[in-house]
């Protein structure tokens, strides 16, 4: 019964929440093929493009502890839908930005309502799923991001160009309104469609909600490890670790992916193909992310299916930006991303086996929030850089180095893990 199980519980949830994930994500990174006209439009410099797009993460910094814990408190339910419908608002108003002021402000606006979004949905799953299924679910839930970038770039590309002017706006404002609107649906059918735990499942039968809350309690208890408080953890040592892992794969992400646009346009594309050929490596990374973290969860082991991806990616990445030629190039920022993508969901089963109940809340959300200021420091790093040097190569670099330190912090905490 419990393989039967927990496929009806994954086709109820996983869909729907990649889905929101889907959108949340284009969302998130519209910005890097808004840019193509944008900062022309503006006036903006790499270095304040760089900063606008990364100031998001800093005001997701600061309201994702206190989102999570109130998730926990209220239940997923209502906390995602406020979430979602928040941000869709948001992230329209960005088409009416007027200059660099009003762009760091939108951004920053945006960080703080989008908080607490994916290290809820992290938490979300720990209810409905044992730790040993989690590498394979977390990495199916986060297909959605490369999949929406594959498909986000050509749209994305093919919206700007199509509305372009229509209604006196120009085609990066049509792209930030038309995408805002699934967001706002989505979260008014978050309503209907997330149930807060398993005990109060409807649409599982008696038996199949005791099962489920069984099997949950049998992996907690056969994880269980010291207790510890949700104070104890914001400042254990193993959970800083983790973010500071967290922000050098953040730091990767976001540094390829909202500048990878004004890469490839570099390469002398228009902006229609520029979306086609900016989407190879997501197609790639979708791709590789399942296998690997399938893996993962055949052979039970975490800290080397996150460590190893995590360096590959980065010397890949750093090789990326030494050649000029574009075949060569692309190739090498598809091996970077995909190792990157192979990385996250694996180290998403590490922070879920340290931590549970409030302490998983307030954790998770920490390791995300101070990670995510990795997603800051990686698009400003190579918007100052390309600005300081007019070059692409040494701003891949400074991001290689961070995701290979990552990668090697990684295996040290892993050493830690076990002697814990």
């Amino acid at each position: 019964m419990t393989n039967a199980l927990f496929r009806k519980v994954s086709r109820r949830l996983l869909p729907f929440l990649m889905l929101c994930y889907f959108v949340a994500y284009l969302d998130r990174v519209n910005v890097g093929f808004a840019a193509l006209t944008m900062n022309r439009d503006l006036g903006l410099s790499p270095a304040v493009y760089g900063f606008g797009a990364g100031v998001f993460f800093l005001g997701y910094f600061l309201f994702e502890v206190p989102s999570n814990v109130i998730l926990e408190k209220v239940g997923a339910r209502a906390w995602i839908a406020r979430i979602m419908i928040s941000w869709s608002l948001v992230s329209a108003s960005t088409a009416f930005v007027v200059g660099e002021r009003s762009f760091f402000l939108v951004r920053f606006l945006l960080g703080l309502a989008e908080a607490g979004f994916f290290p809820g949905i992290i938490l979300y799953l720990t209810y409905w799923y044992p730790s040993e299924r989690r590498a394979g679910i977390v990495g199916t839930f986060m297909m959605a991001v490369p999949v929406s970038a594959a498909i986000g770039s050509p749209l994305s590309a093919w919206i700007m160009a199509a509305t372009d002017g229509a209604h006196g706006l120009a085609g990066w404002q049509w792209l930030y309104l038309l995408e805002a609107a699934p967001s706002l649906l989505l979260g008014i059918a978050v309503l209907f469609v997330l149930t807060d735990r398993p005990e109060v499942a409807a649409w599982l039968t008696p038996a199949e909600r005791d099962a489920l809350a069984t099997e949950i309690a049998r992996d907690r208890q056969a994880t269980a490890r010291p207790k510890i408080g949700l104070m104890q953890a914001l400042v254990h040592p193993q959970v800083l670790g983790l973010a500071m892992v967290y922000l050098g794969l953040s730091a990767g992400l976001y540094g390829i992916g909202l500048w990878l646009p004004q890469i490839v346009k570099g390469f002398g594309l228009t902006t229609l193909q520029t979306g086609l050929v900016a989407g190879i490596p997501y197609v790639v990374a979708a791709a590789g992310m399942i296998a690997w973290t399938r893996r993962s969860d055949r052979r039970q082991e975490r800290i080397r299916h996150v460590a190893i991806p995590a360096i590959a990616g980065g010397l890949a990445l750093a090789a990326s930006g030494q050649t000029g030629a574009p075949i060569p190039a692309m190739a090498l920022l598809s091996i970077a991303t995909l190792g990157v993508f192979c990385a996250l969901p694996t180290f998403w089963t590490l922070p879920t086996a340290l931590l549970t109940g409030s302490a998983a809340a307030g954790g998770i959300a920490l390791i995300n929030a101070i990670g995510g200021l990795g997603g800051f420091i990686g698009p400003y790093l190579v918007g100052w850089i390309k600005d300081a040097t007019g070059r692409f190569d040494l701003a891949l670099a400074a991001i290689a180095a961070i995701m290979i330190a990552a990668g090697a912090l990684t295996l040290i905490l892993g050493r830690a893990m076990r002697r814990a």
